[in-house]
């Protein structure tokens, strides 16, 4: 019989209790979380400096728990931004809700892999719960499926997968089979304003550049419906919810009419903007996007999900599924949801139970409150800063708030001298040419005090560089 090793590291792990590893990680986090507020919202440079320490090259042997725990905590929490505090609008950037935080703990532990209904009957029932309460939020067609993903842009890269697979097969072409080699065209419209990662998508489906039908937009960047070039059966049409800048809309209801009665496929974009449709009061906004064929969204943004948490929505389960499938003798099917099959991957965390835990702690009623008090601080902040001498460019119809100083040179001056101050953080960008300032007030953290503080500071730095 030969002799069955066992490591002596491995045999100290095992033994070892994790009570005191727990504990401790529990009183870093709580202390994390109650200072959070009165951090400054970007790492100072001697806390960024401090950083190096974890230079050091990996051991031989293997450090304690404690020490690690520490040793993240000392140095790595002061070196954070904090995105979870009230004051961060630099990106569209949530926060995490209790309930979805203190679930997550606890599903950390568990360590699932839902990939399929037998390696967690857990994580397939409540991706299922969650994509129906997902559909009835949104208000979208009842045979919608929903994939869990690590953010919009893979939700984005899925969706257009299909569309474009939607396309061929409609053409009487087997991509699944032939592949792109010889494929017919395909005509590629969107508006002019589209995010990058639509871009990044469409590159990574190999649908390049040349196809692409860029269609103007107004001064909000929606597309300009009069401006539309004309959509037949091979089209691929994509729309915004949410403009990365102004925070605008497309004009679902027509667009989407149009590209149904030609036989186009249409995606939205819908990062942080699709919530809208939770609430009633947005309804101007969102009306027809459920005539749309898939929706990309992130839970994180606008929901306040932990990350990662990307959603991508599809009314064609079958195209879906067949655009992500694999085989396997080793793959165990069952008559419950796979989630495998939704998605590009196999092996990953249990997002959905991070969305089923935000959505149950907030109630039906809560996300359209998140999402109108977000609508309505975003207009309190920029009405603050228009009143203090700011130049408002954007019709606030959603959370982004765009703003400008006088010129291109003292807008980016500006814009570094808050990042800098560390009261409160946000962005810049290029719009219609000219340099502004991007704040989006994504947060359910974020008070009137928060932006009082916020506004504040931005108006006393504007006068300090205009005196």
């Amino acid at each position: 019989m030969q002799h069955r090793y066992r490591s002596k590291i491995l045999d100290e792990i095992r033994n070892h209790s994790l009570d005191s590893d727990l504990k401790l990680a529990h009183q870093f986090a709580l202390d994390y979380i109650n200072n959070v507020d009165d951090m400054p919202v970007f790492p100072k440079p001697n806390d960024l400096d401090s950083l190096k320490v974890f230079d050091s090259p990996l051991g031989d042997e293997p450090e304690k728990t404690e020490d690690i725990l520490t040793q993240l905590h000392q140095y790595g929490s002061p070196a954070t931004v904090a995105q979870t505090g009230g004051r961060y609008f630099g990106f569209v950037c949530g926060g995490i809700l209790p309930s979805a935080l203190a679930s997550k703990w606890l599903t950390d532990a568990w360590d699932q892999n839902p990939a399929m209904y037998v390696l967690s009957p857990v994580a397939s029932k409540i991706e299922a719960v969650t994509e129906k309460w997902l559909i009835g939020l949104l208000g979208l067609p009842p045979e919608t499926v929903a994939g869990y993903v690590s953010g919009s842009s893979t939700a984005t890269i899925i969706g257009l997968t299909i569309g474009r697979n939607y396309l061929l097969k409609n053409l009487g072409y087997d991509v699944f089979g032939q592949g792109l080699f010889n494929a017919p065209e395909i005509k590629v419209v969107l508006g002019e304003g589209a995010h990058s990662t639509i871009y990044k998508a469409l590159s990574i489906i190999g649908l390049g550049n040349e196809r692409i039908h860029k269609v103007p937009c107004d001064d909000q960047g929606r597309i300009q419906v009069d401006q539309m070039p004309p959509l037949d059966h091979k089209t691929l049409l994509i729309l915004q919810a949410g403009h990365v800048n102004t925070g605008n809309f497309d004009d679902f209801q027509t667009l989407c009419t149009m590209a149904k009665e030609a036989g186009a496929y249409v995606h939205v974009d819908g990062a942080f903007g699709l919530w809208a449709a939770a609430n009633p009061e947005f309804k101007h906004l969102t009306d027809g996007v459920q005539l749309a064929d898939s929706w990309s969204v992130d839970g994180h943004k606008t929901l306040n999900t932990p990350y990662d948490s990307g959603i991508i929505l599809c009314r064609h389960r079958q195209l879906l599924i067949n655009s992500m499938h694999m085989v396997g003798s080793y793959i165990i099917l069952s008559e419950d949801r796979d989630n495998m099959l939704y998605t590009s991957e196999m092996s990953r965390r249990t997002r959905a139970i991070d969305l089923w835990a935000t959505l149950k702690g907030l109630g039906r009623k809560g996300v359209a409150e998140l999402v109108w008090e977000l609508h309505k601080k975003a207009v309190y902040f920029g009405d603050l800063l228009k009143e203090g001498g700011l130049d408002m460019l954007n019709d606030i119809v959603f959370n982004q708030v765009l703003v400008r100083f006088k010129s291109d040179e003292k807008t980016d001056t500006l814009i570094k001298m808050v990042q800098d101050s560390g009261v409160c953080w946000l962005g810049g960008a290029k719009w219609q040419g000219q340099s502004v300032m991007r704040i989006s007030v994504s947060s359910y953290k974020t008070t009137y005090e928060d932006i009082d503080t916020s506004a504040e500071d931005i108006l006393r730095l504007a006068r300090e560089l205009d005196s």
